[in-house]
This record gives structure tokens, C-alpha cells and sequence, in this order.
């Protein structure tokens, strides 16, 4: 088969909450959202969501869409992309921002690469990018670890190297976490780090309650916080 054969794959942004599709969303991306009649995402009743967030004029039930998330399997992975590969359009979408970033959309995309299949990045909010660029802190050398450990004792650990390596390579370190697990996990990254190092809580990035605030680990142990349920990102600079 030729590549000319093939359909694209179409990474499609999605919104950071409830915000208005059209308010951190090109509006030719929406079209082209709009025009795609087989979606994979990461959470199917999210993305009928947002197809009505975007004003598709499509019938839904008229739209295929399938689930990839941690539990797909391999195999299961190269199945969503047949489609593709007989000549049909794609969008991959994730719950929430850029797919495939902290995303298990990723194995789709590598795999497309690998079948010669076209992979169009499409504009739109990413939380991590955001948060970078309204924190202040190094914005040329920084690493995304994804969500770190849970357990208390290898949270200690992962934070006290993370800041070692941030001190030695003048290197933004960002990680997220579940909300319902932000102030207590805030909780150890202040217990934690030196009272120097310089840390910030991006939280509801893009919503009428977005904050972003960077202070000093000393200047944070002053002021109590209150992040559970809310989506944040959190970035320090020794």
C-alpha cells in the first residue's frame, strides 16, 4: 500500500476544564476536529463532549469511537489504527490538553510513525507549557517526570534528587499529580526541599480560577494553600 493510500492521524487538543472551546482553541483546528468521523480517545464519553463543546453538526452516533487508555493492549493498539491505514481520517484526543504528552495516546503515535502513517500535531492549551512559561523559572533547560511516587518515603527521595539534579544542571524540574492528592503532596515538597528553592503551583490553568504564584520554599511554608481537586502543575528551580 501506498503512503498516498493512508488516512492522517490528527492529534487533536482538548480543553483544560469547562473553559470555552473557542477562548484557547484556533478556530481551524475545531474545523478540522469537526470534519473527523473516528475519533480514539482516552475516555470516549469525554470526547462526545467535547465534539458538542466544539459545535460539531454531526449526528454522534454517527462518529466511531474508540478507547485507548493504560489497560490497551498492544495488540489492541495496532487494531485502532487499521482504520488509518485502509485510508480513513483520525483524531486522537486526550481528557484533558495535548494527547500524547503524559499520555497513554503516545503508543498510538509511535506506532504510526513506524506504518509510515502522517501525524498532524494540531495547536492547543498544554498545561505543562503553560505552566513553564508563567512560572518565571528556567525555561530553556526543564523535565517533565509525569507523576512521581506515591509513598511518602520514595516521594522524599525522588524530590531531594530531583532538586540535586536541578541544582547542578540550572534545570526546571515539573511534575503533576492526582488532585486529590495536591495538598498533601505539597505538603512534602515543603517539608522537603531547601527553604531556597523556587517553586510553583500552577493550578486551573486557562479556567476563571487559574492561579500561577512562585515563591521560595521558605515564603511557601508561610501561606497555606488550598489545591485538593483542583488540576495543578508543579515546577521548582533550585
Amino acid at each position: 500500500m501506498s503512503s498516498d493510500a493512508k488516512g492522517s492521524l490528527y492529534l487533536l487538543p482538548n480543553t483544560l476544564g469547562e473553559t470555552a472551546a473557542d477562548a484557547v482553541i484556533p478556530a481551524a483546528v475545531m474545523e478540522r476536529a469537526r470534519s473527523l468521523d473516528y475519533l480514539i480517545a482516552e475516555d470516549p464519553k469525554a470526547a462526545r463532549a467535547f465534539l458538542k463543546r466544539i459545535g460539531s453538526t454531526r449526528v454522534l452516533q454517527g462518529i466511531r469511537v474508540e478507547r485507548l487508555d493504560h489497560n490497551t493492549r498492544a495488540s489492541d493498539v495496532a487494531l485502532l489504527l487499521e482504520p488509518v491505514l485502509a485510508g480513513r481520517d483520525a483524531g486522537l484526543i486526550s481528557e484533558a490538553g495535548l494527547p500524547a504528552v503524559a499520555d497513554p495516546g503516545a503508543n498510538l503515535v509511535r506506532l504510526a510513525h513506524e506504518r509510515g502513517v502522517r501525524v498532524v500535531p494540531l495547536s492547543g492549551p498544554s498545561s505543562i507549557v503553560l505552566a513553564l512559561c508563567a512560572s518565571g523559572l528556567e525555561g530553556q533547560r526543564f523535565a517533565f517526570h509525569g507523576y512521581l511516587p506515591v509513598a511518602e518515603a520514595e516521594l522524599v527521595s525522588a524530590l531531594k534528587q530531583l532538586e540535586r539534579h536541578s541544582r547542578r544542571l540550572g534545570q526546571t524540574q515539573i511534575f503533576i499529580e492526582t488532585p486529590y492528592r495536591n495538598e498533601r503532596t505539597l505538603g512534602v515538597v515543603l517539608r522537603t526541599l531547601a527553604p531556597d528553592t523556587l517553586v510553583c503551583i500552577a493550578t486551573d490553568l486557562t479556567l476563571e480560577s487559574e492561579s500561577v504564584r512562585t515563591h521560595t520554599v521558605a515564603e511557601w511554608r508561610k501561606q497555606p494553600l488550598q489545591l485538593k481537586g483542583r488540576p495543578t502543575v508543579f515546577l521548582f528551580l533550585a
